[in-house]
């Protein structure tokens, strides 16, 4: 059946990077819209960054600039690069399948000095 697994998640400083993973079996990302989701426990999930076939990413306005989404297609993953992360960054991050009820886990995500 059809899993995705996040990782790369953990505690980082303010100013620093993660690089988030998502890994995929029983399905092939590249041939789907796929996308990076987060959520915090007082917020409902918002979509973090997405990736269409045939368009540019997109990204919530929040990380435009610091956050970019890849596909590694020979290795079947999905890729979140963050930099100069903030305190409002911290969230379990999710990726999903568009269009589909495919979501991973989650991965924690905490920006804190």
């Amino acid at each position: 059946q059809v899993q995705l697994v996040e990782s790369g998640g953990g505690l980082v400083q303010p100013g620093g990077s993660l690089r988030l993973s998502c890994a995929a079996s029983a399905i092939h990302l590249e041939f789907y819209d796929v996308a990076w989701y987060r959520q915090t426990p007082d917020k409902q999930r918002e979509l973090v960054a997405s990736l269409r076939r045939l368009r540019s990413p997109d990204y919530l306005e929040a990380v435009k600039g610091r956050f970019t989404i890849a596909r590694d297609n020979a290795n079947n993953k999905l890729y979140l690069q963050m930099t100069d992360m903030r305190p409002e960054d911290t969230a379990v991050y999710y990726c999903h399948v568009l269009g589909s009820e495919y979501w991973g886990p989650g991965t924690q995500v905490t920006v804190s000095s």
